[in-house]
């Protein structure tokens, strides 16, 4: 009685487990494959080149000196009676001030007596003159033997005339005296260094100051190796510009005066002089560049023809990438003369109108398909 209850479950059984099984293996079975769309190649930017002249901008660096330091010193002697107030460390003098003066009695005195001495002469001379234009008239009536040039008074005229001439020379040298008890800047200048004050006695000679001529400074610019090819050929003369770079920066005009004729045992590099008017901005309000600053001087040096001029961050290893006219990526190897601030100087490797890669995709390759993108407004480099 109970085998027949089995019989009639025994089908639905066998149909659970064959259902059971067929979902075991289709859960483990792969799944098919997609086809996947092909993949786009990268965009890029490009801009042409066009090859053109350039005048090499040469740029270097040095502090600024005077052009003439002076050790002044008293040319008489005497005590110092008066300075002028710029008369200081550190105070700007103009040319023909008189910056002290020395007690000048004595000096006056000694013109007095010098030109008392030249009226004394001149009216001995002129005595003389009349002497000798009486032994003249005289003479005509005696034999012409005894007619000689002491009759004539010649030699006492010659050493009337000389007494003249010495007294006019002791004049001079007691009105320069007087003259220098003023002493006077020679130039606009920079007071370095005094050494006198008032009511102090000088000798003649003692130096009492140093000066630095403000009208002109210069500076030493060295020349690397790499630049001294690109000077121009002639460049004394040269205008060139000054910067003293800081929270405003300073900018001068100057001239190359000279270069200093021997290679620097040191550096080896072959030294410049840029000369600078007025540093100290005598009379005007420009900002003065003082002696001592470190500035930076550019000038054009030698014009090339043919160059592209390309951003620093295109060449790679003295490598360019460009599109061909198949859309693919083409390195070149380009010849660097030399860089200039944030650029490249090149004039091999390219040609006008190649198309420079601006946006370079992560991993280049030579052949490598590229998409250019549309720019509205196309520029050259």
């Amino acid at each position: 009685m109970t085998i027949k209850p089995l019989r009639w479950l025994l089908p639905f059984i066998i149909m659970g487990g064959a259902y059971a099984g067929y979902a075991a293996i289709a859960s483990t079975a792969p799944e098919p494959l997609e086809s996947k769309p092909p993949k786009a190649p990268p965009v890029v930017k490009v801009s042409r080149v066009l090859s053109s002249d350039h005048k090499v901008v040469i740029t270097s660096h040095g502090e600024l000196q005077p052009v003439e330091v002076t050790q002044l010193s008293a040319q008489v002697s005497g005590e110092v009676v008066s300075w002028h107030p710029n008369f200081v460390v550190g105070g700007v003098v103009k040319r023909g001030e008189v910056l002290f003066r020395i007690e000048n009695d004595n000096y006056q005195a000694a013109v007095l007596q010098a030109e008392a001495q030249l009226a004394s002469a001149r009216a001995a001379l002129i005595e003389e003159k009349a002497k000798a234009e009486v032994a003249a008239r005289q003479a005509k009536n005696l034999p012409q033997k005894q007619v000689t040039d002491l009759y004539l008074r010649k030699p006492q005229l010659l050493s009337a005339d000389a007494q003249v001439k010495s007294a006019m020379a002791e004049l001079k040298r007691a009105t320069r005296d007087l003259e220098n008890c003023n002493v006077v800047a020679p130039y606009d200048a920079l007071v370095v260094a005094k050494q006198i004050g008032v009511g102090q006695f000088i000798s003649a000679g003692a130096q009492v100051a140093v000066l630095n001529n403000v009208e002109a400074g210069e500076i030493h610019l060295p020349i690397a190796g790499f630049d001294s090819a690109f000077l121009p050929q002639d460049y004394a003369g040269t205008s060139a510009t000054v910067i003293q770079h800081g929270i405003e920066n300073v900018q001068r005009t100057a001239v190359i005066d000279r270069d200093l004729g021997v290679i620097d045992a040191s550096t080896r590099m072959i030294n410049l002089v840029v000369r600078v008017d007025n540093p100290y901005a005598m009379e005007s309000d420009k900002a003065p560049i003082k002696f001592g600053s470190y500035v930076e001087v550019q000038f054009a040096g030698k014009e090339l023809k043919h160059i592209y001029r390309l951003p620093q961050e295109l060449v790679n290893n003295r490598q360019v990438w460009v599109v061909n006219s198949d859309n693919q990526l083409e390195p070149r190897t380009v010849n660097v003369l030399r860089a200039e601030k944030e650029f490249m100087l090149i004039n091999q490797g390219l040609t006008d109108d190649d198309q420079i890669v601006l946006t370079v995709p992560e991993y280049p390759q030579k052949g490598l398909q590229v998409e250019v993108a549309v720019q509205d407004n196309p520029s050259s480099l």
